[in-house]
């Protein structure tokens, strides 16, 4: 404990910010005093520095190196900064420049400005966002402006306590979030500060960048959805109290898709999310208020974005006038063939835990297909790429603009598909049977494990490692693919992958944003004679089994579906 003090001592003296400082000295005081709870309070603020890896950085705001704060995000500006000016030539001639975005998160904008001010001391041209912009609108920013890098303060869709710093590159990686071995020529820029107090910042002297951008990625968004078709399509959109409300709107408005109703408990910039659990529309519960109203005023589709706005979760009512959300795999599904069909030519590419549908598709449209690790990060680099997505609701739709997940584009694109649908007298739920007639049912789901103990995850990934299961949902597994060993031709990373006999598919990895442990599964069911709601209630049972068996060889209690 006299070694924590020591530190927690000597990060007080070097703290720029009043708030985060006065919390600490209130804690150390109490430790002091022999308040067990503060002492393992302030043992777990300096556990470590906050790491700084592909996703940048993401934790809880606090006090603390282990906590996001100012002091954190000057250090991590500083070895930004450091790297730049070390291993990149500038795009735009003599002097590198840095777009700097931030949402509506406790803290988003003093990080944001602390990042303007330690940039701009270093001789690096930094241009902040006019306002609360989305993620997406950063990201575009980076290509639209011809920027040397960005900087986007988001906690994307954690809870309200925590928020993040994400980075993108641009040059040689066309404004892609950042991947090895940047990630580690920056945390080692970053180790390598001595102290905040060390760090030069100006007052002034960044630039703010005019509302032209925006008009730009509007532009871009909305383009995304040919000019001269149907539009009649009645949209309920919500924002979860994020930032990406007006610029969805905006974007599906100049698409010409006028018939919108947002939720106006969720639409206005909230870091606290005080209507939802959790600010995921992928969690139970999120977007309950959307379907609410998309009852009452008759919606044909409800369209959610998570609070940065970087991905697109999309509700339906079906036959039976029930509301439920499409897998992120459906909507990779129809998005992609969609495209393809439009006459994209390119690669259509998806992270190793999403469907092998895409794949399928790819192979009847005579297109490629890439798959790749899971995050945007790797997706976005595939030579060619024409549309990508992942699981997680995060869809690629137009990589000229934008070389990430964007929630914005993504909505107007499926609303295009929706009215097509729509005016042909049919819905994306017969869209989704067409494709299970044509490449046979996909069906996919997931077993989340969290955990507050680490180590327990390292423990069931060992355990598995060592003793492979030896069938899932009654059939045999014939390969188990170690993909820390780099089975499979991809790059090195922490997961495994079983295949059965029947093509049942088992992909077992370690969450990169959260204490999880997560399995993605996945079964496919031919449907040769046209009969797609036998092969679903058949997909279900095979799923339910593999489920199953899985959580058994974790050895682990899983989180409910």
């Amino acid at each position: 404990m006299t070694d924590v003090l020591e530190q927690a001592r000597a990060w007080l003296a070097d703290d720029p910010d009043p708030a985060t400082r006065a919390e600490l000295q209130a804690v150390l005081d109490a430790a002091v005093a022999g308040d067990t709870d503060a002492a393992a309070d302030l043992s777990d603020r300096f556990a470590g520095i906050l790491q700084f890896g592909t996703a940048g950085l993401r934790g809880a705001i606090g006090a603390g190196p282990s906590r996001m704060n100012r002091a954190v995000v000057i250090r991590a500006a500083a070895g930004l900064a450091a790297f730049l000016l070390a291993a990149r030539t500038p795009v735009n001639g003599a002097r590198h420049r840095v777009i700097v975005g931030y949402d509506a998160r406790y803290r988003s904008y003093d990080f944001a400005t602390d990042t303007a001010a330690v940039l701009t001391a270093a001789g690096i041209e930094a241009l902040v966002m006019p306002r609360l912009l989305p993620t997406p609108v950063l990201a575009f920013s980076v290509r639209h402006l011809s920027a040397d890098a960005g900087v986007m303060v988001t906690a994307s869709h954690n809870p309200p306590q925590d928020n993040g710093y994400k980075v993108y590159l641009g040059g040689p990686d066309g404004g892609s979030q950042l991947v090895a071995p940047a990630d580690a020529e920056i945390a080692a820029h970053i180790d390598a500060v001595d102290s905040v107090a060390s760090v030069p910042r100006t007052e002034s002297g960044w630039a703010e960048i005019g509302e032209e951008v925006v008009t730009a990625y509007l532009a871009a968004a909305a383009g995304v959805a040919e000019p001269g078709g149907p539009r009649d399509l009645r949209i309920v959109h919500t924002s979860l109290h994020g930032v990406g409300g007006v610029t969805a709107g905006e974007a599906l408005i100049r698409a010409g898709f006028t018939d919108l109703h947002t939720v106006a408990e969720q639409a206005e910039p909230d870091p606290d999310f005080p209507t939802v659990a959790f600010p995921n529309p992928e969690e139970p519960g999120a977007i309950d208020l959307a379907l609410a109203l998309a009852r009452r005023v008759g919606a044909d589709v409800v369209i959610a974005n998570d609070p940065d706005a970087d991905r697109c979760a999309v509700a339906l009512p079906d036959a039976g006038g029930e509301w439920r959300m499409l897998h992120g795999d459906e909507v990779g599904g129809l998005l992609g063939e969609h495209l393809a069909r439009r006459g994209r030519t390119g690669v259509l590419a998806n992270s190793i835990v999403s469907s092998r549908l895409l794949g399928r598709i790819a192979a009847a449209l005579g297109l490629s297909h890439e798959e790749t690790l899971t995050g945007f990060k790797w997706i976005s680099r595939v030579p060619g790429l024409t549309f990508g997505y992942e699981e997680a609701l995060g869809y690629c739709v137009d990589p000229e603009s934008v070389r990430d997940k964007d929630g914005i584009s993504t909505a107007v694109l499926v609303a295009e598909l929706a009215a097509q649908a729509k005016a042909a007298g049919r819905t994306l739920w017969d869209l989704l049977d067409d494709l299970a007639v044509a490449h046979g049912l996909h069906a996919t789901d997931q077993l989340s494990v969290r955990v507050d103990d680490l180590s327990l995850i390292a423990g069931a990934m060992a355990r598995l490692r060592s003793a492979s299961p030896p069938s899932l949902g009654g059939s045999e597994v014939v390969t188990a693919d170690d993909l820390l060993a780099g089975d499979g031709g991809l790059p090195p990373t922490d997961g495994l992958r079983y295949l059965t006999a029947d093509a049942t598919r088992a992909v077992v990895r370690p969450s990169g944003t959260e204490p999880k442990l997560k399995c993605y599964l996945e079964v496919v069911v031919p449907v040769g004679d046209g009969d797609v709601g036998t092969a679903r209630a058949v997909a279900r049972e095979r799923l339910a089994a593999v489920r199953a068996d899985v959580a058994a060889a974790l050895g682990l209690e899983a989180e409910p579906v």
